[in-house]
């Protein structure tokens, strides 16, 4: 079995960026996590990913979502605190257009195109150990 492991904001790599984006990026063989914290009043780049499938997290704030729709017409909505945003592979930004700082997780994944839905859902052994 693989080892056990905690890793702690110092394993990150932190970056600030011009835009008013703190992120600390948690990178892994095949997936990435990264926490974001995006000051008020701040927009990021517009951009998009040809491989990468990226989900967010809001954890704290409001985040305005800003995309390009299949007819080339920008899209916005608010997202919240416990609301998910797939990206795919959109043409995209991010803003915070409140006075709050706005804070989310973003996974970060390199599909293969095989739908492992049911392995996910059912990957889980349960174990019994002696005086539990």
């Amino acid at each position: 079995m693989a080892n056990f492991e905690i890793l702690h904001k110092e394993d990150s790599i932190h970056v600030t960026k011009e835009s008013g984006t703190e992120v600390n990026y948690y990178i892994f063989d095949e997936a990435e996590i990264h926490l974001n914290r995006i000051m008020p009043h701040t927009i990021q780049e517009w951009h998009f990913h040809e491989r990468i499938d990226e989900n967010i997290l809001i954890t704290k704030g409001t985040l305005l979502c800003k995309y390009i729709d299949d007819s080339g017409i920008e899209q916005s909505c608010h997202v919240v605190k416990d609301e998910v945003v797939r990206v795919h592979n959109s043409i995209h930004t991010f803003e915070n257009d409140s006075d709050e700082t706005a804070e989310f997780i973003v996974f970060r994944f390199v599909p293969d195109g095989i739908n492992k839905r049911e392995l996910i859902k059912a990957d889980k052994t349960r174990i019994t150990r002696t005086g539990d």
